[in-house]
């Protein structure tokens, strides 16, 4: 029996067996959002996590030339930070980690990509790669075309009455019915799958 317990231990993830602490000192946490978190095994879990994640961003950021991720680390930080001021705080951390961790999985090769999904925009061209495997699920979207060349967005999966919707900062992909409505930073379109494909 002993040998047992051992192994199930070995199986236990490290942050649950240390209690879950974050990856900062909760002695020296500042404000309502990291002293929550210190409180909150799930929400220290989290950070664990994506601290995890980051460093391996950084290391693949000076081996592999990736983008530096420490100008959107900070500014994820001011962000979470802001969750203080939220009416549920707590969701709002929550939903920032989980964001902020799917971001890093995709942006830095963690995850291997999906086939795109074309899409026809009238004037524009939308490649959509959907990550069912983040939580929550994650698409990247890029789209073609005017005189903006391209642009790309996260965006992460969202409530809907019906079809497959997902949001990101400024940009609402909502599919229905083999038809996407397109909001990409206040510009309304219609997007279809090109017949063929």
């Amino acid at each position: 029996m002993k040998p047992f317990l051992v192994m199930a231990l070995i199986l236990i993830p490290a942050s649950v067996a240390l209690g879950a602490q974050p990856s900062y000192d909760c002695a020296k946490a500042h404000g309502t959002v990291e002293e929550l978190v210190c409180k909150d095994t799930d929400l220290a879990a989290l950070d664990h996590e994506l601290s995890e994640l980051y460093a391996e961003a950084l290391k693949r950021f000076r081996e592999e030339k990736y983008e530096d991720p420490r100008p959107s680390q900070r500014s994820w930080i001011k962000d979470r930070n802001d969750c203080g001021k939220a009416r549920d705080v707590r969701a709002c951390v929550e939903t920032a980690y989980k964001h902020r961790i799917a971001d890093l999985q995709i942006r830095y090769g963690q995850l291997e990509a999906p086939p795109p999904v074309s899409y026809s925009c009238g004037d524009f061209d939308l490649t959509a790669v959907f990550y069912r495997e983040t939580d929550p699920p994650t698409a990247v979207l890029t789209l073609l075309g005017g005189k903006e060349g391209a642009d790309q967005a996260i965006v992460y999966v969202a409530r809907s009455g019906s079809g497959a919707r997902y949001q990101g900062h400024g940009v609402d992909f909502w599919e229905h019915q083999g038809e996407v409505m397109l909001d990409w930073h206040g510009k309304e379109m219609t997007c279809k799958v090109p017949r063929g494909e």
